[in-house]
């Protein structure tokens, strides 16, 4: 078996989680801060970013973060680029933890219309898909975000996601389709039924061969997104934590039976650069156990 069909098997059917660890420029000051690093202890992008990539790494190698309960995890082109004690990141997280590694390829969000935010455009797409391709890397993630139950502004949400993920899966990557709904929106529930739709249109549409994962908010109405974890161009529906705190996300994670969990925020709640390692590994195998258990719920 191939590593890429060994990768496509454990996403598709093994318990567990993908972890989230794809912060880039904008939210990047904030995970830093979770983590106990200030704006004033580092100068400049290039420090900023040697700092969450120390962060990334301290995740990655400790002892808790291995495919028994972690199936994959997504990283920022920056992390992807980046080596951990010498080896590339990808690489050692499929050879050395046994972790499926996914890319975010988006560059951020376009300006609100129609209570949604498309992706910005992405020109250099194919250069970066096929740069991927070589690093290792299984999978792809881009998010866009919706803020009420508009028609219009879901219908595009959906077609921009599906026609990325065909230019992705074309390139010979999975794609993670990831339209966000807005945890504190006025209309999450009504806008997550036009989403459920739109989701099973494009779906229907999809060529033999084209699977997709499915990153979506926790929706308001319990198994609202079983129909479309159970069609057969669905690989799986991962669920992200959307600013919930891991107690929450994971409770109401744990109602979705069909939905495993992809969190960023909430994997890395409470810990901090001032740790200990033991101190560290405890905190981050507990967020571990508990993001796990919400997943095989």
């Amino acid at each position: 078996m191939s590593a890429k069909d060994a990768q496509r098997t454990r996403i598709a059917t093994a318990p567990g989680f993908i972890a989230a660890l794809d912060q880039s420029g904008g939210s990047t000051p904030k995970a830093l801060q979770q983590y106990g690093v200030e704006p004033s202890d580092y100068s400049g992008d290039a420090e900023m970013y040697a700092a969450v990539h120390a962060m990334r790494s301290r995740i990655i190698l400790s002892d808790p973060f291995t495919s028994e309960k972690v199936l994959g995890a997504i990283l920022f082109e920056r992390t992807m680029d980046s080596d951990i004690n010498g080896k590339p990141t990808a690489q050692i997280l499929w050879e050395e933890r046994g972790v499926v590694p996914f890319l975010k390829i988006d560059k951020g969000l376009a300006d609100e219309a129609n209570g949604v935010q498309l992706l910005k455009p992405m020109p250099d797409l194919d250069a970066l898909l096929a740069k991927a391709n070589e690093k290792g890397i299984f999978g792809t993630k881009e998010r866009s975000l919706i803020l009420e139950a508009n028609a219009q502004g879901i219908a595009d949400v959906v077609a921009q996601q599906f026609e990325v993920a065909k230019q992705v899966a074309a390139a010979g990557l999975v794609p993670i389709v990831e339209p966000e709904v807005h945890i504190d929106s006025a209309t999450k529930a009504e806008a997550e039924g036009m989403l459920e739709a739109e989701i099973i249109k494009h779906l229907n549409d999809l060529p033999d061969g084209v699977d997709v994962i499915l990153k979506l908010t926790i929706p308001t109405k319990a198994g609202l997104y079983d129909a479309a974890a159970d069609h057969p161009r669905v690989l799986r529906v991962v669920a992200l934590s959307g600013g919930y705190s891991t107690n929450k996300a994971c409770d109401l994670l744990s109602q979705n039976h069909k939905m495993i969990a992809s969190f960023s925020r909430a994997l890395a709640e409470g810990l901090s650069v001032k740790m200990s390692d033991a101190e560290f590994d405890a905190a981050l195998g507990r967020n571990i156990d508990q993001i796990f258990a919400a997943s095989v719920a």
